[in-house]
Formats: structure tokens, C-alpha cells, sequence
């Protein structure tokens, strides 16, 4: 595609709380992407870990900002979710300080085509197509009717081509046809079975494997396993293949340029696709601070490097020696991943960092993106609130914006709620808890310091505060956990009390 050396791209994925395998992918085709020097500004966000969608804008100084889903389907998350979160009414949105493209997910592209049908010659080599089913497998919801059409698209082209198979079909997991009776909905020796989906999460590594019955109870995350799979299963008297997950193809990265590249060919002029040289903001704060003597960020320590480099070790570090060293920002996300007890931690302020490592990095610029993996959107919060460009929203109003199976957070009571962020931001945390419960409530639990953000700019070099603008996925999944365990003791129906439930009157985020 033609480069954009001045405009931002922004994938956003699902995430996960539970293990680090649904957002993978899509850092890996971000970071892909970032080497092919196409855009200013590269940057992932995400609904279920950081930086959320709430926040990533903030993360970019590039005016022009495209924004590609890495979804598969244009359904409940591409329609309703990443719009409400990110503000956006339509294809293009300008703000005070962006113009946001929102383009086509992942897996509406034509080039999808090739890469399922690739993955199928893969995972079964030595195969004829005319003795194999080939099955696309997908999630199905009843949320959103579009939510299957990717998947019905791709089975009609494929069909069309004409590629030999015995026959090809689309099942789902949660409406007919069932991928559990697979046995019954193919006729083939052989089954092929590609799951659409981005990752190797719960569903595809772990839910489908079962309704296959190639497992008999969930396995393992994918990161915590070696190998995927070994195939052929031999199962009811046929070969059964099981493939990775589609969106785990490197050539995803490709997709994702082709949907900017399909964005600006419908919905851009020559006039619009000119591009305004950002005024890298963030990056001038950063060498700001650094020139001040600025070295401490959370749990880490930033030491002069080589050159014009910098050294990042865990501050309780400081002088220790023999450390394993790694090179590049990218480590830094490893390093972040999980806890000294190899626990995943989705709470990258927590307070659970591991030690023993040191990453050095060769500029300012690599020195930002690393602090971004490690501290998500702390210098971007940092900055844009003492640009007085942010604000926080009360906790209501977040619950009150929540849909799905999260409307339901909004009937939390306001013991429940102290109770929740006394137990999660208290000690679990290292962020300033900036929004209240409902405007003018202090939270009892939290010390005054927690609950506001400390004076002075990154001028003064003192430590980047992390501040909290929007309740984090815990949070937010610990308050319906606590409304639906009270609900359940009170003997109440949950669907009663939440069928008059009305969404905040404003969802849509300041300017980001």
C-alpha cells in the first residue's frame, strides 16, 4: 500500500483477561507492520486488556488515524462496541486533535479467501479435496444477525471456486448448524475444520476441540502448551483435521493494510488523503522528562544507555547485576506478560512485575513504545490530562453505558461497588483511581493520594504518575459478578430487573 509517513494505525482486537493468547495475533501483525515503516504511529488496543478502547487515541500524536478491527465478522463488537467506546458516528470522525477512519474488519476482506483455503492444504498436505469436507467454523450469537455473514460469505466463494472439495460448510458453536454434529453434517472420509476466528482462545483452542470431541474437557491455554494439535484424529470412523485459528496466519498483516487501503479507495478523495505532520506531542514529553531527570514510571527504572540509548530494568534492580538482557521495545511486552508465579497478569499496573531482566533500547522513540507495552497509555494519560484534554467519567456513567450481558452492572449498589474497588484498586494497583462513583463521592477505601493525580508536568522529572480515566475489564466483570451473586441469594430474575434498564444518556467518550 501506499505509505502514510504521518498518519497513525490502530488495531484493535477483543482481548482477554484470562490468558494472553486472544490479543497475541494482533500484536504480532502490529509489530509486522510497524517494520515495514508505513505509518507514523502503530498502536494495538483492546476491549479486554490495555490499553483499552477508551483510551488508545490518547496513545497517538498522528492527526489521520485509521482504525481496522481485527475481527472477523461485522457484528455486535464492530457495530456497537468499538463505535460507542471510541466515539465514532460514522466512517469519519474528526475530533480537536484527530480525523479517525473507521474501516472494514479483518474478516470481511476478499484475501481471506486464500488464507482459509491455504490454512486447509496445511493442516492436511497429503489429502485429496474431492475425499475431504472442509468445515469454516465460527462463534455464532444471537447478538447481532451479521455476526455469521463472513462466514456464509466465505463458504459461497469457496463453493464457487471450485476447489475440489467433497463439500464445503459453515457450522458455529452456539446455533445451528452446530459444529458438534459434525459427524452427522459431512459425508467426506476426511474433515478439514478452520476455525474464523482471530486467536487461539477459549474457543478455538480449548471450547471447539470438545464439541469435536477430540478433547473430553477444556485443555490448557494455547501459551501454556507446545504443540497444537496432532493430526488426524481418528474418530468415528473418519480423519478428523483441526487447524489453528485463521487469524494466527502472518499474512493477517496484509489483510489489515488491505482494509486501509480498501477505506481509502471508497471513501477518500485525493484532496482528503493529504496528510498533516503530527506534532509529536508525546515524544517531546518524554524527552522532556528525561532531560529532567525523569527515571521512574510504576515499577521500573530507566538508566543512560549506550549512543543515545536507554537501559529499563525493575527499580528494586538498580544495582544488581548479572541480569538476563533483552534488546528491542518488543521484549518489554514479554517481560510484562506474566508474574514471577507465571500467572497472566491483563493488569499491567499491577504491582506484580516480575524481576531478573534488563531491556536496552537505542532512542527515545523505541523507549516510549516500551514503556507503552509495559505501563500502557501512562505518559499519553499523563499528558493529555495536564493538557486538560481528559476527563473521568463516574463510575455510573461507565456501568450505565455497558451492553450484553454487562447492562447488568449498572443495578450495582454502592456498597458493592466500595467493597469491589476497595479489594481491586486499593492494593492491586498502581493507578490513581480518577473516577468517582457519582460526582462529588470520595471512596472510603482509598487513601486521598489514590484518588487524585499528582501535581506537575514530566518537566519536573518526577515519576509518571499512571492514572486510571475508565474502570478496567476486571472491574467492570467484577460488578456483574457481584450484582448476579446478589440477585441469585435474593432469589431475584435477573431479566426482570434488568428489562427497564436504560444506558447513560451521553456514551460517547470526550475528544480523545
Amino acid at each position: 500500500m501506499f505509505p502514510k509517513p504521518h498518519s497513525a494505525l490502530v488495531i484493535v482486537g477483543h482481548g482477554s483477561t484470562l490468558n494472553p493468547d486472544s490479543s497475541q495475533p494482533t500484536h504480532e501483525h502490529a509489530d509486522a507492520i510497524r517494520k515495514l515503516g508505513l505509518f507514523a504511529e502503530v498502536v494495538c488496543g483492546f476491549w479486554k486488556e490495555e490499553p483499552s478502547l477508551r483510551e488508545v487515541l490518547r496513545m497517538v500524536d498522528s492527526r489521520e488515524v485509521y482504525i481496522v478491527p481485527n475481527f472477523i465478522s461485522e457484528g455486535y463488537f464492530t457495530q456497537e462496541v468499538i463505535p460507542r467506546e471510541l466515539g465514532l458516528p460514522g466512517r469519519t470522525t474528526a475530533f480537536a486533535r484527530h480525523t479517525v477512519h473507521y474501516c472494514d474488519p479483518v474478516g470481511l476482506h476478499p484475501s481471506m479467501t486464500k488464507l482459509l483455503l491455504k490454512r486447509a492444504a496445511e493442516v492436511a498436505p497429503d489429502v485429496s479435496p474431492a475425499e475431504s469436507s472442509l468445515i469454516i467454523v465460527g462463534h455464532g450469537t444471537g447478538l447481532n444477525e451479521n455476526s455469521t455473514k463472513a462466514i456464509k460469505d466465505q463458504v459461497a466463494l469457496i463453493r464457487s471456486m471450485n476447489c475440489g472439495f467433497a463439500e464445503v460448510l459453515d457450522a458455529y458453536m452456539e446455533e445451528p448448524p452446530l459444529i458438534s454434529e459434525w459427524t452427522s453434517l459431512t459425508t467426506a472420509p476426511n474433515v478439514i475444520v478452520v476455525p474464523f476466528f482471530i486467536a487461539d482462545g477459549l474457543h478455538s483452542f480449548q471450547d471447539i476441540p470438545v464439541l469435536l470431541g477430540i478433547e473430553p474437557e477444556p485443555t490448557a491455554a494455547a501459551s501454556r502448551v507446545d504443540v497444537f494439535r496432532r493430526n488426524p484424529y481418528h474418530l468415528h470412523g473418519r480423519r478428523l483435521y483441526f487447524s489453528s485459528a485463521i487469524g494466527t496466519e502472518p499474512e493477517m498483516a496484509g489483510v489489515i493494510l488491505d482494509q486501509v487501503e480498501a477505506f481509502d479507495e471508497k471513501h477518500m478523495t485525493p484532496d482528503s488523503k493529504r496528510e498533516t505532520p503530527n506534532a509529536g506531542v508525546l515524544l517531546a514529553a518524554l524527552e522532556s522528562w528525561l532531560a529532567a531527570g525523569g527515571s521512574r514510571v510504576g515499577e521500573i527504572l530507566i538508566l543512560r544507555g549506550p549512543a543515545n540509548g536507554f537501559r529499563i530494568r525493575h527499580h528494586a534492580d538498580a544495582e544488581k547485576r548479572n541480569l538476563t538482557v533483552y534488546a528491542g521495545p518488543e521484549a518489554a511486552r514479554e517481560v510484562a506478560k506474566y508474574d514471577a508465579a507465571g500467572e497472566f497478569r491483563p493488569l499491567k499496573s499491577a504491582p506484580t512485575l516480575i524481576r531478573g531482566w534488563e531491556i536496552s533500547v537505542p532512542h527515545t522513540a523505541s523507549l516510549k513504545q516500551a514503556l507503552d507495552f509495559l505501563y500502557p497509555a501512562a505518559l499519553a494519560n499523563q499528558v493529555r490530562w495536564l493538557d486538560g484534554e481528559v476527563a473521568a467519567p463516574t463510575l455510573r456513567e461507565t456501568l450505565g453505558r455497558q451492553t450484553g450481558i454487562y447492562r447488568v452492572t449498572s443495578l450495582i449498589r454502592d456498597g458493592e461497588a466500595e467493597e469491589l474497588v476497595a479489594g481491586l484498586c486499593a492494593q492491586k494497583c498502581l493507578r490513581h483511581v480518577m473516577w468517582p462513583l457519582n460526582h462529588g463521592h470520595s471512596w472510603p477505601d482509598l487513601t486521598a493520594e489514590k484518588q487524585s493525580a499528582p501535581h506537575g508536568g514530566p518537566e519536573t522529572g518526577l515519576p509518571i504518575p499512571i492514572l486510571c480515566f475508565d474502570p478496567c475489564p476486571l472491574l467492570i466483570g467484577g460488578a456483574r459478578s457481584a450484582v448476579k451473586r446478589r440477585m441469585a441469594a435474593e432469589g431475584g430474575n435477573s431479566k426482570h430487573q434488568t428489562s427497564n434498564i436504560k444506558e447513560a444518556p451521553n456514551t460517547k467518550p470526550q475528544s480523545p
